[in-house]
């Protein structure tokens, strides 16, 4: 799920990207979530158009379907984890908005991540 929100709140599309998060995960374990989630359907990659030899990873429409999910894990965080203030800031901006701001960031999602 780190990888997907990364990908949704933080807009990261690369590895090295990935790589540099503040969870630290190993280079190993990263391409085998990679692997895993473009095998689920969640995420697919494409080589970047301005550097052919980087690999981009956009989310498909399956995986910015998991946004509320995110939206869920994070309300139950906030209400029983310590939680970073940075992190809960932006939760807490995402779920004031209501359904009408979750609905406006799964449209961006969608122009950003499944453009042709």
């Amino acid at each position: 799920m780190l990888i997907i929100r990364d990908m949704m709140l933080n807009n990261k599309r690369y590895f090295r990207e990935f790589l540099q998060s503040k969870e630290k995960i190993a280079s190993n374990i990263l391409s085998n979530r990679l692997k895993f989630l473009e095998e689920e359907g969640i995420i697919f990659k494409q080589s970047d158009e301005q550097h052919k030899q980087k690999i981009r990873y956009s989310l498909t429409e399956k995986g910015i379907d998991l946004l509320p999910i995110l939206i869920e894990n994070a309300r139950w965080s906030l209400k029983y984890k310590p939680v970073d203030k940075e992190d809960a800031l932006i939760a807490k901006k995402i779920m004031d908005g209501g359904q009408k701001n979750i609905q406006s960031i799964i449209d961006n999602l969608k122009q950003q991540h499944l453009k042709k």
